[in-house]
């Protein structure tokens, strides 16, 4: 069973991201009963939290609130370094400077028993397996994605068929070791996904997009939706 004084952290943490959140939404979260997070707020609320709301409505940490220095168990450290070697690996250099930056910044917080868990993790990931040429490819588009950049790339399909595609990236996911991009391609005047490693002469152009109705993220992934159910009624 969960300590009660990480329950409280925890309670605060998820009241931190700005949001109303219902003792309901609390219990289930926390896999506790909705008397246990009244009791819990209300303790929470005397001993000089800032939590706003009451019973039925829901609660909300007011702004400006903050806590002590982050502790951590020895699992969400492991999974901290573990995140960091797969970011440097799998994402590339820049990444994989920023969540090794992070994790110097946790290492100054933690006390000298839980510092030494940070180097104790033989949890590895090789770095001959990283693809110097995808990971290139993944941060110009990481960074047209962020600047909401057409992009325009040659790409060769599984039978060699090669064309020039000219694309509003909206998002890069990761199937184990390949990469995708999925985007509005203005050729196809539809949603499409590519491969990076059959990505070629990628160049970022100095002409912007907006995610709009019926060509937002959110979209692509109804339309993958949608896909999915037209396939699995005709299996059935």
């Amino acid at each position: 069973m969960t300590r009660r004084a990480d329950r409280l952290f925890a309670v605060v943490q998820l009241l931190r991201r700005g949001k109303l959140v219902t003792a309901r939404q609390l219990g289930e979260r926390l896999e506790v009963s909705e008397r246990t997070i009244y009791r819990d707020i209300a303790d929470l609320q005397a001993s000089g939290v800032p939590i706003d709301g009451e019973a039925g409505v829901g609660y909300l940490l007011r702004a400006g609130f903050d806590l002590p220095p982050l502790m951590f168990s020895r699992e969400e450290i492991e999974a901290l370094v573990v995140g960091a070697r797969l970011v440097k690996t799998f994402v590339g250099a820049g990444l994989g400077r920023g969540a090794e930056d992070a994790l110097s910044k946790i290492e100054h917080v933690l006390p000298d028993g839980l510092k030494r868990e940070l180097e104790k993790s033989r949890l590895f990931v090789p770095e001959f397996l990283a693809d110097a040429g995808v990971q290139a490819v993944l941060e110009q588009l990481r960074q047209a994605i962020n600047q909401k950049s057409v992009v325009q790339f040659g790409y060769q399909r599984e039978d060699g068929l090669r064309s020039e595609r000219a694309v509003e990236p909206l998002g890069l996911f990761c199937w184990g070791r390949t990469w995708t991009l999925a985007g509005w391609c203005e050729l196809r005047n539809d949603f499409r996904h590519f491969r990076l490693d059959r990505i070629n002469a990628l160049v970022l152009t100095e002409r912007h997009f907006q995610e709009v109705a019926g060509r937002s993220l959110s979209d692509f992934f109804r339309a993958v939706e949608a896909q999915e159910r037209d396939r699995k009624a005709a299996e059935a």
